[in-house]
């Protein structure tokens, strides 16, 4: 059956999958493959890349083999088919996840012509079994999936994926298509030369997501931001990104201690584990997953609105493909950066050690990852230019650099030099060279080619490295210099440029950011006046006269109920819900319960009466060592081990874990440690001192009441009973 006819291959795509029409490409690749073509796929995260492979293995004779880079992937991808057929042997994978009798099953089904697409590994496509294996049945094509994998310029290398087209070649030919959501021009090179596919057609689908909006932001307090960022957009799902598993699961555990349903997945997690985590964020039980890159590749969630990188990806394609699993459905997608060089300079460190030809090609994609970052130019038209793609418009209007638009220099006689300085050294040097040259940087490398010597050198001094770097990313955007594809990074003319240099039109740049220096507009501006960090003093006030009529009311000294910090910071963060509430220093859930009401009410009041914009810097609940010496300070005070051996097992001095202790019940915890106090305070003085606090005292102050109760009484008798009355009587 042939497959060529139009309507019959719309009638199968309804059949099998549900759809009435093709996207983007789909159509041209599938008839391609179906013609027995070598086929070379480029289709950004969401375009239907699977589609492209699955149609055609289901309508042509013999069995598709699908090379995949993730076990978790393979598992999806084959779930998926099996709703689509009443057939369960119509997919299956082979790798090392099965045992014996699942490996039968498997073969038992593919020979019987029940199994149409047989997914693998390429680990286990090199073991001499399954090669054998392979070599009885009829092969459709082979497809291999997440082709990046085979270049060393591409964001996730494997070196195993470069041995795919000898085992094909030990296997038996067919047809292949290679897929990637992510190539540049010197990837996509790289890839069909190493899988002998020089002469394939390629189908190359643009990389606009027009609906994504980019933003980088200088890493300052970067944690802070994500929670105030993900509370805004409560109810949205989102990933974010962190390089370390260490720093996953402190951010997944600083969201959930501020009441966001988050998780964590990185690979050192166990599978079980992992894939629990990923099916409840696909169920949306919980909004946010924060990840290593391990997550998110191959998972069909098409309402993700946003993906944080807390730390910024080693490479522009990896930050093009993470960012790309926002808003698959057309809908809002934001993708948020932050950004700081020093995380450059320690991504730098991590190469040290590698084979010296890693540590070049890593340094020069971290260099464009950098340039990126740090560019003033729409940042869709540089992504765009990255992968071999112009975009025609100065202004995309969804991104930060065109939203907020940094004022345009003029750089016509700046362009000129550049173009000829780079025209006189030579097509064999990289930007940051050409760059030392015009500065008058007189290094070795200089010095040797004798370039120190000619009558431009140093001639560009009066601007900075910086600068520089924007007029020559400016002239890459203007096609007025090309960057070679074989040998990454060298810079050359091109005769457009040559053209500029006889005759000049008018250019103008925008200057880099500097996200480590002074240069901060992209963090977000507080609100003006009140807000802005220093309390309302009529607030304050107002909040003081409440705490003595609710101290009154209960019978107990206005301390108890709030401490002054306390309302200090309610009188800079307006908080208006019991949640808000929790989030006010010295403040637990437990207190906000049982008095905050009453102020959340006055606050509102408050709030709404005088027009106030509240800021949307809430207070963020910090975890760390505090939330790991919080848990085991209660859990041993409930198990009444003594102070001294709890202090010593945290390795605490006495009086840091009174105020540990301070801490624990004045945000409303209620702690019974009479157990401690009956042992190494005298009844009386204890009784004298509980009295102190419940009658005569105005404020918790320790030192009015040393000065008060006398020197028969040491500081820490008075801090542990002043503990159990606030235990006893505030919370």
């Amino acid at each position: 059956m042939t497959f060529n006819n139009d309507a019959l291959l719309h009638e199968k795509l309804k059949e099998y999958f549900g759809f009435t029409s093709f996207k983007g490409n789909q159509e041209a690749v599938i008839k391609n493959v179906l013609s027995g073509r070598d086929t070379f796929v480029l289709m950004p995260t969401g375009g239907g890349k699977s589609l492209c492979y699955q149609l055609p293995a289901l309508l042509m004779d013999g069995v598709a083999i699908i090379i995949s880079p993730l076990i978790a992937l393979m598992k999806n991808q084959v779930d998926a088919m099996r709703t689509f057929s009443s057939e369960d042997g119509i997919a299956h994978f082979l790798n090392s996840s099965l045992n014996k009798a699942a490996i039968t099953q498997v073969r038992n089904d593919v020979l019987s012509g029940r199994t149409k697409l047989l997914y693998f590994a390429p680990e286990s496509l090199t073991k001499e079994d399954n090669i054998a294996f392979l070599r009885k049945i009829k092969i459709s094509f082979y497809a291999i999936d997440e082709a990046h994998c085979i270049s060393e310029w591409g964001h996730d290398f494997r070196p195993e994926y470069r041995r795919i087209r000898p085992m094909i070649n030990d296997i038996g030919h067919a047809p292949l298509i290679a897929l990637t959501a992510t190539a540049t021009p010197k990837v996509q090179m790289d890839i069909q030369k190493n899988l002998g596919m020089s002469d394939a057609d390629v189908f190359k689908s643009s990389f606009n997501r027009p609906n994504l909006y980019y933003e980088i932001r200088p890493k300052h307090d970067a944690a802070r931001e994500i929670i105030k960022y993900v509370k805004m957009n409560e109810g949205k799902s989102g990933i974010i990104y962190c390089l370390s598993r260490k720093k996953v699961e402190e951010l997944a555990e600083l969201l959930v201690a501020n009441n966001v349903k988050a998780l964590a997945y990185h690979a050192g997690m166990d599978a079980a584990t992992r894939a629990h985590n990923q099916d409840r964020f696909l169920m949306e039980e919980v909004d946010v997953i924060v990840a290593t890159i391990a997550f998110g590749m191959g998972i069909d969630k098409p309402d993700v609105r946003y993906v944080i990188h807390y730390d910024i990806p080693k490479s522009l394609e990896g930050y093009y493909q993470e960012t790309g699993r926002a808003g698959r459905d057309g809908g809002e997608g934001h993708c948020l950066t932050f950004y700081s060089y020093k995380d450059i300079q320690k991504l730098e460190k991590f190469m040290q050690g590698k084979p010296v030809n890693e540590q070049e090609i890593g340094k020069l994609l971290l260099m464009e990852t950098v340039s990126y970052a740090e560019s003033s130019i729409c940042r869709r038209k540089t992504l765009l230019h990255y992968f071999g793609e112009e975009y025609e418009s100065d202004n995309c209007c969804n991104c930060d650099n065109c939203v907020n638009p940094k004022p345009k220099i003029e750089a016509t006689e700046e362009m000129s030099f550049v173009l000829s300085a780079l025209k006189d050294i030579g097509d064999k040097f990289k930007m940051e060279y050409l760059v030392s040259i015009i500065v008058g940087r007189n290094s070795a490398m200089a010095k040797s080619y004798g370039h120190n010597k000619l009558e431009w050198f140093g001639k560009g001094k009066e601007h900075n490295d910086k600068f520089w770097g924007a007029v020559i990313r400016q002239g890459l955007i203007l096609g007025l210099i090309n960057k070679n594809i074989e040998n990454y990074g060298l810079l050359s003319v091109s005769p457009k440029g040559l053209e500029f240099i006889e005759k000049p039109f008018r250019v103008q740049v925008t200057l880099d950011h500097d996200y480590d220096g002074e240069d901060n507009e992209h963090e977000t501006a507080m609100p003006s006046g009140k807000g802005s960090g220093a309390a309302d003093e009529q607030l304050f006030s107002m909040l003081k006269d409440l705490r003595k009529k609710v101290a009154k009311k209960h019978d107990l000294p206005p301390f108890v109920i709030f401490q002054d910090p306390s309302l200090e910071d309610m009188a800079i963060h307006y908080p208006i819900t019991i949640e808000e509430m929790t989030n006010i220093t010295g403040v637990g859930a437990g207190k906000a319960k049982k008095f905050g009401a009453e102020f959340i009410q006055l606050i509102k009041a408050y709030v709404d009466e005088n027009e106030i914009e509240r800021p949307n810097d809430m207070v963020v609940k910090g975890i760390a060592n505090k939330s790991a010496n919080k848990v085991f300070i209660i859990q041993s005070i409930d198990r009444k081990l003594d102070f001294e051996d709890i202090a010593r097992a945290k390795d605490l001095e006495f009086s840091e874990l009174l105020t540990e202790i301070e801490a624990i019940v004045n945000s409303g915890t209620k702690l019974n440690i009479n157990y401690y106090i009956e042992e190494v305070v005298d009844d009386d003085k204890a009784e004298d001192i509980y009295l102190y606090f419940k009658e005569d005292a105005e404020t918790d102050s320790l030192d009015a009441a040393m000065q008060e109760l006398g020197a028969d009484y040491t500081e820490e008798e008075i801090r542990l009973v002043r503990i159990k009355f606030i235990c006893e009587q505030g919370n």
